[in-house]
């Protein structure tokens, strides 16, 4: 249920009702808004207890929620969420880039890629430092050594940092380390590790599986946001198909879809999505186009060193020319992007 207070309600009102909602038995998450403030109601089944609510001092009215994820939705969050990272912006109006090295490898090449793309105007840091991987025989990360170098990256270049959990020993780490906590794509329907994110307080990108439904995928950001934090970012990586000629099938037209759907702020990974090198700019340009608003990207000076996807990584040379024709785009489009 979403329980609309009026125009006129006092604070008073307002915490009648939510004491009323918890008295059921159900929780109450206040959700304020430009021009009125509504309640919306988790754990109840059914609109039993409507009429009741819609009697309390301040109520304007009270609405069901017909959508399975209510947080996640735009029947709760009327408007899209906008939130800050550092100097980076997720919301409408904004676009931010999200680059650096599959994998961190060492100190020197974290640093190096990280000043790298922080000079050709990346707004924050990526870089595996735990890589769950297909093949036990893979390079799996760095892991609390990876986060420390990522950690020592942001203090010389001043990006802040992404980086993946896997588990709740990594978890702990990257809360530590991270400015936001990554989910990737195999662990989007862990729902254990999504409680135990959503008790976290800070940023999170969520990786789309890569067989999930948009439903699916909205149902675990609902995971996440049955916490304190609200800031939640989703990223479309590319779904497992029948055509080998590459990597994933990107479904850029998830992006509008979701954003139909829910007020959060969506952000597209050609370089996972597409697999290709070749294919990574033309992915960004049109996810920019079809309204995300953040992209992820695989940055590598030396990708046949690389230990990780280095033959789907950019180059420092188009690293730069993409971030120079997304400016264009950009300023056609009427999006803040340096």
């Amino acid at each position: 249920m979403l329980v609309l207070m009026s125009h006129h309600h006092t604070p008073e009102d307002l915490d009648g009702v939510v004491q009323r909602i918890e008295s059921l038995g159900y929780s109450a998450h206040v959700l304020p808004g430009q021009h009125s403030t509504a309640i919306g109601v988790t754990g109840n089944q059914t609109c039993e207890h409507a009429e009741d609510l819609q009697q309390l001092p301040g109520v304007d009215s009270v609405m069901r929620v017909s959508q399975p994820y209510k947080l996640a939705g735009r029947q709760f969050h009327r408007e899209d969420m906008t939130f800050s990272v550092g100097s980076a912006t997720f919301g409408p109006g904004h676009f931010t880039v999200m680059a650096g090295p599959c994998a961190v490898e060492s100190e020197a090449q974290t640093l190096r890629i990280a000043q790298i793309v922080k000079d050709a105007g990346a707004h924050m840091l990526r870089g595996g430092a735990y890589k769950p991987r297909s093949s036990p025989y893979s390079f799996q990360g760095m892991g609390l050594e990876g986060l420390k170098i990522l950690a020592k990256a942001r203090a010389e270049t001043g990006l802040p940092v992404v980086t993946e959990a896997v588990d709740p020993v990594s978890l702990e780490q990257v809360y530590e380390y991270a400015d936001i906590i990554q989910i990737g794509t195999r662990n989007m329907q862990n729902f254990e590790l999504l409680k135990l994110v959503a008790q976290l307080d800070k940023p999170v990108l969520l990786k789309r599986g890569f067989s999930a439904t948009i439903e699916e995928w909205l149902l675990a950001a609902e995971y996440l946001m049955q916490g304190p934090n609200q800031r939640i970012i989703l990223c479309e990586r590319g779904l497992r198909h029948y055509d080998p000629t590459t990597r994933n099938l990107v479904d850029l037209v998830a992006v509008p879809t979701v954003r139909e759907l829910s007020p959060l702020p969506v952000a597209v990974d050609p370089s996972h999505g597409t697999g290709r090198k070749s294919l990574i700019v033309p992915v960004a340009r049109a996810a920019l186009a079809i309204g995300a608003q953040s992209i992820i990207v695989d940055v590598h000076d030396r990708p046949k060193e690389a230990l990780c996807d280095g033959p789907q990584a950019l180059s420092p040379q188009e690293f730069s020319a993409m971030m120079d024709s997304l400016r264009v785009l950009s300023k056609a489009m009427d999006i803040q992007f340096d």
